[in-house]
């Protein structure tokens, strides 16, 4: 045999030395375009769409659907699916349930490019959308068509916190036919299942708490198995797959998500509690907290908080304040996402469709990571010194 046709023969591999099969804690990090099948009839069962193997690259490599089947388990759903992004996940899953002349129902603080692909995108399709308020329970009755396909929920809201009722919702959404999403990255399957609350479809942005670094960008969609069948065709056609390597980093992270969680949760209240405290401050605004307008329904729902909440100001500060503030801090980085190790921040007002709570305040939205509390807490301090 020529060495060039030894050199392409060299990509055999197997799992096994010396006819012993190698097991990692982790799964091995598969890669590749090409799959080879094990013999002609494999391939022809293929041809047919009849093969229930790894046919292409492009067909959920096993790091994929090892993820997959993790997340599935942890959410109690039917089945799962990764997407490359968080966004990712929300606009395939409203491609795939939604057509011209159909009617969704679009909570009011849900993450914004969320709200940006519906009206600018989605809408194009001529399916149309109206926003519903923030804290909506069973009062979404007053909002739904006989054309109403899905409502789309995400408790707590993105920037406001505000909670849904979930229950309520999907009870009335049961009864007539209409399809219920949440986006639940703020609690994660460990803090709130979604399914036990009668929802539908849940989403997760793995990019956040799953994830846990800030290295990762990737999301999932969950559902029951009323819908799996007519997602999972979508999901083929249009041959959607997940970053092997992002995957690999998701397991891992998901390995240790229990116990980074209760490290978020713990900093985060303890911090929120002080800031109450602080003269400049006006509202903290954190579910856990007996202030929130909808804390019943968090003790009631939910068994735990993340590391995400905001806090207004009691005066309205120039830009030039704004900016001091911001600027002085030093273990809290100006950026967007949350769920990471590092604590973030992020200063800005919101708007909204129906009527809100803060109008016209400036948020500031903490995401709280793992460093020491007081570290942060005196940080913070900085901040507020430089807004005298």
């Amino acid at each position: 045999m020529k060495e060039s046709t030894e050199l392409i023969r060299l990509d055999d591999y197997c799992n096994k030395v010396n006819g012993k099969e190698v097991r990692t804690i982790n799964p091995p990090l598969y890669k590749g375009s090409t799959v080879l099948f094990q013999k002609y009839e494999d391939l022809a069962m293929a041809n047919r769409g009849q093969y229930d193997g790894v046919s292409y690259g492009t067909d959920r490599l096993p790091t994929q659907r090892v993820l997959e089947e993790a997340l599935r388990r942890l959410e109690g759903g039917h089945m799962t699916r990764v997407f490359q992004s968080g966004i990712n996940a929300i606009i395939n899953t409203l491609f795939a349930f939604t057509k011209s002349g159909d009617h969704i129902l679009l909570c009011d603080n849900i993450y914004g490019p969320t709200a940006r692909f519906c009206k600018k995108i989605l809408s194009r399709y001529h399916v149309e959308i109206t926003m519903v308020p923030p804290s909506v329970g069973a009062d979404i009755v007053e909002h739904i068509r006989d054309s109403t396909r899905l409502i789309f929920l995400e408790s707590p809201g993105s920037n406001t916190f505000e909670i849904q009722d979930i229950p309520a919702v999907t009870a009335i959404a049961r009864e007539r036919g209409i399809m219920t999403l949440l986006d639940n990255t703020w609690a994660t399957p460990l803090y709130l299942k979604p399914f036990d609350l009668g929802i539908d479809v849940s989403i997760q942005s793995i990019t956040k708490y799953i994830a846990g670094h800030s290295d990762v960008l990737l999301g999932s969609v969950t559902m029951r198995e009323k819908f799996a069948e007519e997602f999972q065709k979508f999901y083929r056609v249009m041959e959607v797959f997940a970053s092997p390597e992002d995957c690999y980093l998701a397991l891992r992270g998901l390995k240790t998500l229990s116990t980074r969680l209760k490290r978020h949760e713990r900093s985060a209240l303890e911090i929120a509690k002080w800031l109450e405290r602080v003269d400049q401050v006006d509202k903290v605004i954190h579910p856990a907290l007996p202030s929130h307008p909808e804390h019943s329904i968090w003790k009631r729902d939910f068994k735990g908080a993340s590391g995400l909440f905001a806090f207004t100001f009691k005066e309205g500060y120039p830009e030039a304040k704004l900016a001091a503030f911001a600027n002085a801090l030093d273990l809290f980085g100006l950026g967007y996402s949350w769920g990471g190790y590092k604590s973030l921040v992020t200063v800005a007002k919101y708007n909204r469709s129906c009527s809100s709570r803060y109008p016209d305040q400036t948020i500031v939205r903490l995401n709280i990571g793992l460093e020491d509390p007081g570290d942060l807490m005196e940080d913070l301090k900085r901040g507020f010194a430089a807004l005298q």
